[in-house]
């Protein structure tokens, strides 16, 4: 609030009027009046400072590191202007929401140097009228003039204050006090503070905005540069601090190093021809140091001012790291635990116990057993319970798609002109590489792959570049694979990579006792997947269920309460619901019935190496009859 020049003389006849007599007179501002009676009535005495309520070293240390950003800005200010503050007697005081004192700069306050000054509370309740109890009260900048201050022994100056709302709220109160009035005008007293109120609330703002902005930006999974020409880093983000201080130079630790002097291939970077006004937008850079050589997707934009290009601004995220992110986002993770392999079989009880010493481990494993026996959820249970846990598990069926595919699957192909694609192994990386069926693998890829496992290292098709990868792998074989090698099927050094470790689950038959409980796991999953009430199977369904064989093993089980469970009216799932799979395909009708064929398929649970089990035919056969009735292989 902006007031007239007062006489000093008239406001002191006012201030003693009341002070010795209670008598208000109606000269007196009104705000003025009101703190005046407050003060008598908290028994605030008038004739010198009082013993101030003060916070103790450590408290005060503590709020002013959390006001740490107000107070470096009025220091740096304050610098600046220290000299004028010198000449015209002026002194400023910073206080927080609580009316503490912070800070104190130039000359004593309130007869107080700064050291009594600061950690002190100067609220209406122990000071009386001030400046700063009617600003804060109010919530607006206010002109106190000496005279109406309430202690008589700091009536010496007059001052002003004003409450600071960067966001609407008050957080500090600034206040400025003059000595010589004569010296310097009240308006211009009263427009510095209103300077220095405006000039923090927008410091405070934009520091609160770019501070969000730097937590959005250390949260990103990119390294993020804002580069100077000759390639000084004026800002990166956290994940770009970590990257800079491998290639770091010794001796400059704290600092990031100059790009034009450790990245030893910079004049062919997308960052000197941002420089050119050049911009790059995801592209696949080799990084080459001294230390290192990293590969990452760069995006760089060119900053200008005035027309010429003044900074660049670079986005990078290592290949590895954007390979892991795909992976997940395409959902290449554990779907299973081995929690949810079901048994109490001693074979089972036995496998789950070594599954779970052996996913600790680093080396390749080999699962062993017939279809259907669950080498998949078995494989996913392995990499959750690994080390390996945060990276991906990508699986590769090695009898699902020709020689040809298959190799660019595994191990990518080039794409044409600049561009390629990794392959499965290179998506794997960090994470785990499950490979069904692997004694289908052709012997040239067996070989490939058994080179690549060893080196650690693999090219893509149609390329010469290798590309380092750290990949376990978990094999599975629905038959013997050391049979298969001695028998000159199977490269023996692939079969010495991935069996070091073998794994063998049981057929169904050889655990019937374990089917309730499994049938009983299936009916749950199912539930909780489709959101359906938990159906019960009853004993005699039980019975039935363990009378069969189960050729398609657990699949096969799986296909058939799957089944009985949509298909049960009530929530007591019978003999009668229950279809068994040799009753799905009478004789050899379907080989005529293009829909018993389907039955039976979705018995077998779409898996072909089941159905020809349950069908008791070659998997040959049924691709044939697949292509007759003209259905997509699964």
């Amino acid at each position: 609030m902006i007031r007239e020049r007062r006489s000093k003389e008239k406001l002191q006849n006012y201030y003693y009027k009341f002070v010795k007599h209670g008598e208000l007179d109606p000269n007196v501002h009104p705000w003025v009046a009101e703190s005046w009676q407050r003060s008598r009535a908290a028994g605030v005495p008038t004739d010198r400072m009082p013993p101030l309520k003060k916070l103790d070293k450590q408290e005060l240390a503590r709020r002013r590191e959390r006001h740490r950003v107000a107070l470096a800005y009025l220091d740096g200010l304050f610098r600046e202007i220290r000299e004028h503050f010198n000449v015209y007697n002026l002194s400023l005081l910073l206080l927080d929401q609580e009316c503490y004192a912070l800070k104190s700069y130039a000359l004593p306050f309130f007869q107080m140097t700064p050291g009594e000054l600061e950690g002190a509370r100067l609220t209406e309740a122990d000071i009386g009228t001030s400046s700063i109890s009617i600003a804060y009260r109010h919530q607006t900048p206010f002109l106190l003039f000496g005279p109406e201050m309430w202690i008589a022994e700091c009536q010496t100056g007059d001052a002003c204050s004003t409450p600071v709302m960067p966001e609407g709220e008050p957080e500090y109160v600034l206040t400025l006090v003059s000595v010589q009035q004569e010296e310097i005008p009240y308006g211009a007293v009263m427009s510095l503070l209103l300077t220095m109120k405006y000039a923090l609330e927008n410091y405070l703002r934009l520091e609160r905005r770019l501070a969000v902005k730097r937590t959005i930006l250390d949260a990103v999974p990119l390294a993020v540069y804002h580069i100077l020409p000759g390639g000084e880093v004026a800002y990166t983000n956290r994940l770009g601090q970590n990257r800079l201080s491998v290639i770091t130079p010794e001796g400059q630790a704290g600092e990031p190093p100059n790009l034009s002097d450790v990245v030893l291939n910079y004049r062919h970077t997308p960052l000197y021809k941002g420089f050119l006004g050049i911009p790059s937008y995801n592209k696949e850079v080799t990084w080459i140091t001294p230390q290192k050589t990293y590969e990452d997707i760069t995006t760089v934009v060119p900053i200008e001012r005035d027309g010429q290009v003044a900074s660049v601004v670079a986005v990078s995220m290592p290949i590895e790291d954007l390979r892991t992110m795909v992976a997940h986002a395409a959902g290449y993770t554990a779907r299973y635990s081995l929690a949810s392999i079901v048994g109490e079989a001693p074979a089972i009880v036995a496998l789950k116990d070594k599954a779970t010493r052996v996913a600790r481990g680093h080396g390749h494993l080999l699962l062993q057993g017939e279809p259907g026996t669950g080498k998949q959820r078995l494989a996913h249970g392995i990499h959750q319970a690994s080390h390996r846990a945060a990276g991906p598990l990508i699986a590769v069926r090695c009898a699902d798609m020709p020689p040809d595919l298959l190799e660019a699957e595994l191990f990518g192909t080039k794409a044409g002109g600049d561009e390629s694609r990794p392959g499965k192994l290179e998506l794997a990386n960090g994470g785990t590489l499950f490979l069904d069926e692997v004694e289908k693998l052709p012997p040239h890829l067996q070989a490939r792959l058994a080179q690549a496992l060893t080196a650690g290292q693999a090219a893509r098709v149609g390329e010469d570049v290798l590309r380092s990868f750290d990949v376990r792998v978990i094999a599975a074989c629905d038959s013997d694979l050391k049979r298969l090698t001695e028998k000159g099927a199977f490269l023996p050094q692939l079969h010495e990579l991935l069996a070091k470790t073998v794994l063998r689950i049981p057929p169904l038959r050889a655990r019937a006792g374990d089917i309730p409980l499994l049938a009983a796991h299936i009916i749950d999953e199912l539930a909780q997947q489709h959101n359906l009430p938990v159906k019960q199977l009853s004993e005699a369904a039980a019975e039935l269920l363990m009378s069969y064989d189960w050729p398609g093993n657990i699949k096969q089980l799986q296909g058939v309460v799957e089944h009985a469970f949509f298909h049960t009216a009530g929530q007591t799932i019978t003999p009668g619901d229950i279809i068994l799979p040799g009753e799905v395909g009478p004789s050899k009708a379907w080989k005529e019935d293009r829909e018993v064929f389907i039955e039976a398929w979705k018995a077998a649970g779409g898996n072909i190496s089941r159905l020809a089990n349950m069908l008791d035919v070659s998997r040959v056969t049924l691709y044939r009859y697949l292509k007759k009735y003209g259905l997509e292989r699964q």
